[in-house]
């Protein structure tokens, strides 16, 4: 199946809208000559009768049992596997446990699913998981999956995937999982032409004791060097031999002074933005000049690699900064198309924002974050006149505001019990609206959850689980990203609004 033909299979809508940016990347990249372009999407439409109500499965068995979520509610059951792959990918933290799923299961699923799709969907999913959702591990994962079909395709996916200095030893460690072996020759040219991409200082802040430091991957891949600059930076990374990098974590290490290290690397924008938000508390405590820092918030270098609840987590940290941070919160939706039309931000909008007890559990083990404060952050900033409602066991209307005001109202909106996603759907369909937005984990407790009534409806799912209800006459995104915001401001702008 060609790269561009494969758009028209039944993938996730986030991945069609995307597929002009994901082709044109890929095309420059060489990796296939550019076929016909495709005019256009529409949003993938299935009937009822693939929803779980029989004996059917995703392998459409007739011995099968129903599908269900793991709360007993019909989930639906018509996914290709293409589907099912999106659904488990994009909002995964490899390895980590969900609360129904645990890592291990997860990461066994996508390698399953992923011996079923072509090497061109791997591709793409692999470059959006990376690049618009901000997931590290799970696109090496599936670069894994992709090196195992062959072909040049994996690597010059590679090459577009791999991003950080620390990843082509990731890689190989992954491949390697179940044992060493011989890499392959694609998978040998890719990380090589990966490395090219890094100077110095990335090289060195990433040369990290590990299963694969990146001498290895110099030595495993034969990588050649495109200059001769490059080739002596080459000799002494081969020589364990580099300088220690300009970073916070060096500095401190060496026994410097925090205010000093932290205001210096701030004057000189040497400090990364994921870095500058997790080091509020430190810089804070430390007595770094609260308006350098304010200066530096407010003028997100590098926040285009951060993802939205990560602003929460300052905010936690650090609540003499949370006016800052809400205007850098705002501001990831920043986009000027959006901001001159009156038809999206005014259409009348209802989210609904699941705060179940499967979703008050982490998104990672090493994080204090979980997976409803993803959910309740792409609520709070949703670019309309919106109404905000919380479901669990009850339904709770939230007070009109905005940022993190709005983020912890929703969070504190009722205990944490049950998903009765249909309950709260059969309620926001008798409200006047315009607009759905369901941000859940999809896996509700009460039964069949019924159609929205009007066109615009959005299920985002932001777990990884491998059944659920977001379906039918429902338009399917998944992801905990701002880009799932984005796909539906194209979606609307495309074939919603008018002229």
């Amino acid at each position: 199946m060609k790269f561009r033909d494969f758009l028209k299979f039944r993938v996730s809508p986030f991945l069609q809208w995307t597929h002009e940016k994901a082709s044109a990347a890929v095309d420059a990249a060489g990796i296939r000559p550019s076929g016909p372009s495709v005019p256009g999407f529409e949003p993938i439409t299935y009937s009822t009768a693939d929803f779980a109500s029989g004996p059917v499965s995703n392998s459409h068995s007739p011995q099968s049992e129903p599908l269900r979520t793991f709360e007993g509610s019909p989930a639906f059951a018509g996914l290709s596997p293409g589907d099912s792959l999106a659904r488990s990918v994009m909002s995964c933290m490899l390895w980590e446990d969900e609360f129904y799923e645990d890592g291990e299961s997860i990461a066994a699923r996508i390698e399953r699913l992923a011996a079923q799709v072509d090497a061109e969907y791997l591709a793409t999913l692999a470059i959006m998981a990376r690049d618009e959702f901000r997931l590290r591990h799970v696109p090496l994962w599936l670069l894994v999956q992709q090196a195992r079909k062959g072909g040049r395709i994996v690597s010059e996916t590679i090459e577009k995937t791999v991003r950080r200095a620390d990843e082509p030893g990731e890689l190989i460690a992954l491949y390697w999982k179940d044992g060493k072996k011989p890499l392959p020759k694609q998978m040998k040219l890719g990380l090589a032409a990966a490395l090219r991409k890094f100077d110095a200082y990335q090289l060195a802040k990433y040369d990290r004791a590990g299963s694969v430091r990146l001498r290895d991957v110099l030595f495993l891949t034969h990588a050649k060097p495109a200059d001769e600059a490059q080739a002596a930076l080459w000799k002494l990374l081969a020589d364990d031999e580099l300088p220690a990098p300009d970073t916070w974590e060096v500095a401190l290490s060496a026994g410097k002074d925090k205010k000093e290290t932290f205001t210096r690397l701030l004057q000189e924008n040497r400090l990364g933005y994921l870095a500058l938000l997790r080091n509020l508390r430190n810089m804070t405590a430390s007595k770094v000049d609260p308006a350098l820092i304010e200066r530096a918030i407010m003028a997100r270098r590098g926040a285009k690699d951060v993802l939205p609840f990560r602003y929460v987590a300052a905010a936690r940290a650090c609540p003499s900064q949370e006016p800052a941070l809400d205007i850098a919160l705002a501001a990831c939706l920043a986009d000027p198309e959006m901001q001159s039309s009156r038809n999206f931000s005014h259409k009348r909008t209802i989210v609904l924002v699941d705060v179940s007890g499967s979703m008050d559990t982490r998104l990672s083990g090493k994080s204090d974050l979980k997976r409803m404060d993803a959910a309740a952050t792409l609520a709070a900033i949703f670019p309309a006149t919106k109404t905000i409602y919380s479901f669990s066991n009850e339904i709770a209307e939230i007070p009109p505001r905005s940022g993190m005001a709005c983020i912890d109202a929703i969070l504190k909106s009722q205990a944490h019990g049950g998903t009765e996603l249909a309950k709260a759907v059969a309620f926001v369909n008798g409200i006047p609206h315009e607009r759905l937005i369901v941000i859940t984990d999809e896996q509700s407790t009460d039964g069949r959850v019924p159609a929205p009534v009007v066109d615009d409806a959005y299920m985002i799912n932001v777990a990884s689980y491998r059944n659920g209800v977001g379906y039918g006459k429902w338009r399917h995104i998944d992801g905990f990203s701002e880009s799932v915001i984005r796909w539906i401001m194209a979606y609307e702008r495309a074939f919603s609004l008018p002229d």
